[in-house]
């Protein structure tokens, strides 16, 4: 079975569009077993999702406003499946997603991850994404490491993935996908599927980019962590260390442009790991 994962706070217009989605989903089965389970994790919402689910054919749970780090630890508690899938719920699926995940795993048994390419839509525009956004697969650690490059809503990965890596960390208010990624890369490959299954939706008023508009600064969190690790190989501390200090001076100088002195300071010491 495959869990999908919606996690979503606040977004009752838009979560209809992505379970839908997820619904209009077919995989060719060898065995008549149900395949698909959706898991819908509403972080505290005030406003109609609950009434908008009602009667969809998934599980839904409420917890009290935690963040979607806690939200997706919640879905994974609950899924039932042996692969699971993420989708936020302002994203959607084209069709053939999930089949074309299947298909990868199948080829590739020793895989525990893969994501698919996804086409973006910015205030109602199709958009390419920057030369700095592009997606590889395989070792990919040294390239996640300047931003998310792994999509929470393109990703699809085999229960035991979360055995080696752990689950997201919920003390991140931002980029906890980042930090899971950082985590995961630094193990192992990361498969990608180049035709593109997602569309991500932006440019909308709620995204966390805009509530944190400064994210190196939870980057950085990460960096430190998975630095004091001791999980990385040498090269990869290496470069971890390069963009600790990069994205160290480029904080410093923001918060000194805002007058945040002793901020400045804090970030200056953390050019090196603890």
């Amino acid at each position: 079975m495959i869990s999908v994962v919606i996690p979503t706070y606040n977004r009752a217009t838009l979560l209809q569009r992505a379970v839908e989605s997820v619904l209009k989903q077919k995989v060719k089965q060898k065995r008549p077993d149900p395949f698909l389970e959706i898991v819908v994790v509403d972080d505290g919402s005030t406003d109609e999702t609950r009434k908008i689910i009602t009667g969809k054919p998934l599980k839904y749970f409420y917890q009290s406003n935690r963040g979607p780090a806690a939200a997706r630890n919640l879905g994974i508690g609950r899924a039932s499946g042996q692969l699971i899938a993420f989708l936020d719920s302002d994203d959607e699926w084209m069709p053939g997603k999930l089949a074309a995940q299947l298909r990868f795993f199948e080829e590739n048994p020793d895989s525990l991850i893969c994501q698919t390419e996804e086409i973006w839509i910015r205030n109602g525009r199709r958009v390419n994404p920057m030369k700095k956004h592009k997606k590889f697969g395989g070792w990919i650690f040294e390239k996640c490491l300047p931003l998310c490059i792994v999509s929470p809503s393109a990703v699809m990965m085999r229960r035991e993935f979360f055995d080696g890596v752990g689950l997201f960390d919920e003390s991140l208010p931002a980029c906890e996908d980042y930090d899971l990624w950082l985590r995961a890369s630094a193990r192992f490959p990361i498969g990608l599927i180049e035709t593109p299954y997602v569309i991500k939706y932006g440019g909308h008023a709620d995204q966390r980019s805009r509530e944190f508009p400064v994210m190196d600064r939870f980057r950085i969190q990460s960096i430190r962590k998975i630095l004091n690790s001791n999980l990385l190989t040498p090269p990869q501390r290496e470069a971890a260390l390069r963009e600790l200090k990069k994205k160290c001076e480029i904080v410093t100088k923001g918060v000194i442009k805002r007058g945040k002195l002793e901020e400045a300071q804090s970030y200056d010491h953390q050019t090196l790991p603890a």
